[in-house]
């Protein structure tokens, strides 16, 4: 058989061999790093036989896939390390994720000294050097390996999978768990690890499960990785808007109101507004429409939608459908009400295309365990949008979305901290979608060569498209790295036909038209946090609560600073006076910590020649100004949303 190398050399052998064989074969120092194999583009486990012709490509921790393998194995030697300790815990999953890797145990929870201890039980476990041995079993000898174990929750896993399965383990030493691999050879290939922190988590991620512990940890190949991981992570929380956000007084949460339910606070309240009128004027300018639609609706419309179907258990139901003789449910969506603002009148060709635009609030009944600060919320407010078109204008129309959410992301300073992604239907799933197959591989097909025209590199997601149709996602990561959808645009040509929605073409006859669904910049909450981490708070003076802080040198100067107050205030910058009787240093340091992006310093001088010292947290001291200037300069950076390069901390 021939191998074909990454570089494109090649290896010929008259026998199979393994591709750990192979990687000692190309170089001891290989076989030392390699994580796993990479055969024809799919991640293999070292332990795999080849026996026919293939590329191989060996994977190291420096490899994305290679890390996560590396990590996946931190992941069993953590369990293990639990078990040891905590002989009554039992054990459930414990997958890679981006971060590094987390296992949940059916225990009580662990405080930061018993990770302590877990982390120098692992190390035992490493300094052992146990070798990893993969093996399998039939599903009855695997049910009943576990049930021997009382490891209730294997068994419930493996139950699942249909008879005759082969179920694979892997053991290190005598700690033996059910896995599908790959892992590492040994455990010693775990050089650097760290265990981050404790939390609960639901089974299979639903409350009607048992409440589980989670440990989260990460993995390098290298301690100085791992330490330059752990310094992203401490500047992750000083940036963490649950954090932050709650420091600003931009939110807060109430354990009595309930969770997902956030109260924007005013400071928060004042960048929605802003960051809404902008939009709202901007596809105005673009020739939306606006409507105003019901909070809720009977159980009817979403019958219709189909949303009842696909999506009931996400929804909050008003009512119980065997006692009530209407049941009601807020809206998780705004489109089956927009549709009948579209019925309301009879539309001909040449009215379309509508767009109609709405602030939308809408409810969306999320798993307790999944709520997280701003981004995983109950009831949110959206840029939201349904654009009605002919077949014809919909490629157009499509792309102009792409460009409007363009638009907002580089208004906003966050163009380049995004990825597209072409989400698709799964094939395998058909109970999830409504459609024919055909009209699947159309329009998934559109998209697909819009995006390949516009230069924009994406990614293809099988099983994230609406139930009914595909879309285009632009997400960003968190801080922490868990990525989140911040803006979608949806291709549906079905829902027309459920809810008999037609135009009059120019032969008199009815046609269907397509929909567009799209954000133009998403949930307004989500978008709050993601600015407040990605700016830690230093946002453009034009979203700042506070944009002017006008700061006398003494009591002297009072009625000064209230006239320069009211100047500011009169052009629209929203500004404060500190009359407070400090020091002056004190009163800079604070409007700095407050994140004010201009302090205005008003004395004898000032007020003689009616100007200000201006101190920003661009330049710092940008020296004495006419109060006029100032102004004239702040609205235009305001009105242009202009983002300053922050260049002194002074």
């Amino acid at each position: 058989m021939i191998i074909t190398l990454k570089d494109g050399s090649r290896k010929e052998y008259t026998e199979s061999k393994s591709v750990i064989d192979i990687a000692y074969d190309i170089s001891e120092g290989l076989a030392r790093a390699a994580c796993a194999g990479e055969v024809n583009g799919e991640v293999v486990d070292l332990r795999t036989v080849l026996d026919q012709d293939c590329e191989l490509n060996i994977l190291t921790s420096k490899d994305e896939q290679g890390l996560r393998v590396l990590r996946h194995t931190a992941s069993h030697v953590l369990a293990e390390a639990v078990q040891k300790l905590y002989p009554n815990a039992k054990v459930t999953i414990g997958p890679a994720i981006d971060t590094g890797f987390y296992y949940d145990f059916d225990c009580p929870p662990f405080s930061r000294e018993d990770l302590d201890d877990i982390e120098k039980e692992m190390k035992k476990i490493i300094k052992k050097g146990a070798k990893i041995q993969r093996y399998t079993k039939s599903r009855e000898e695997a049910i009943q390996f576990f049930k021997e174990k009382n490891e209730v929750f294997k068994v419930e896993l493996i139950e699942e999978l249909p008879e005759g399965s082969e179920i694979s383990f892997y053991s290190q030493g005598d700690w033996v768990d059910l896995c599908a691999g790959p892992h590492l050879m040994n455990v010693k290939g775990i050089k650097a690890f760290k265990l981050l922190s404790a939390s609960g988590a639901y089974w299979r991620g639903s409350e009607k499960n048992p409440m589980l512990t989670r440990v989260y940890g990460t993995a390098y190949g290298s301690k100085e990785e791992l330490e330059e991981h752990i310094a992203r992570m401490e500047e992750a929380k000083k940036r963490d808007h649950n954090k932050l956000g709650r420091e600003m007084k931009l939110f807060t949460t109430v354990d009595v109101i309930g969770q997902g339910l956030p109260l924007i606070m005013p400071n928060g309240v004042i960048m929605i507004q802003e960051m809404q009128r902008w939009i709202e004027d901007e596809e105005t300018k673009r020739g939306y429409i606006r409507t105003k639609t019901p909070l809720m609706a009977k159980s009817d419309l979403y019958k219709i939608s189909g949303h009842w179907g696909h999506y009931k258990d996400g929804m909050f139901v008003l009512g119980d459908e065997e006692v009530d003789k209407e049941v009601f449910a807020l809206r998780p969506m705004t489109c089956p009400f927009q549709y009948y603002v579209y019925k309301a009148e009879q539309h001909s060709y040449r009215d379309l295309p509508l767009r109609y635009g709405e602030t939308s609030t809408l409810f969306r009944n999320e798993d307790s365990g999944e709520m997280h600060g701003l981004t995983r919320v109950r009831q949110f407010t959206i840029s939201e949008g349904h654009l009605i078109v002919r077949p014809d204008q919909m490629v157009k129309e499509f792309k102009d979305c792409i460009a409007l959410a363009q638009y907002c992301l580089q208004t906003l300073g966050v163009e380049e901290d995004v990825t597209y992604h072409l989400s698709k239907w799964d094939p395998d799933n058909r109970e999830k979608y409504i459609g024919e197959p055909e009209v699947w591989e159309e329009t998934e097909g559109h998209i697909r060569q819009m995006l390949t025209e516009l230069n924009i590199p994406f990614t293809e997601d099988i099983g994230e498209a609406a139930f009914y149709g595909p879309k285009v996602d632009i997400n960003a990561k968190n801080v922490y790295g868990k990525e989140d959808t911040m803006i979608t645009i949806q291709w549906d040509a079905l829902l027309a036909e459920q809810f008999d929605m037609y135009y009059i073409d120019e032969n008199g006859d009815k046609k269907r038209p397509y929909i567009i669904h799209r954000t133009s910049m998403g949930c307004y909450e989500r978008t709050l946090a993601w600015l407040i981490e990605k700016y830690a708070g230093l946002f453009p003076t034009w979203l700042c609560p506070e944009q002017v802080r006008v700061i006398p040198i003494s009591e002297k100067f009072h009625d000064y600073a209230s006239k320069v107050e009211t100047a500011l205030k009169e052009n629209g910058i929203r500004c404060s006076v500190d009359q407070r009787s400090e020091k002056m240093g004190y009163k800079i340091r604070e409007a700095r910590l407050n994140r004010v992006p201009y302090m205005l310093v008003v004395g004898a001088k000032e007020e003689e020649e009616n100007k200000v010292s201006v101190r920003s947290r661009y330049l710092g001291d940008e020296g004495m100004q006419e109060l006029n200037g100032f102004i004239t300069f702040i609205k235009d950076e305001i009105q242009k949303k202009t983002i300053r390069k922050i260049e002194a901390e002074n």
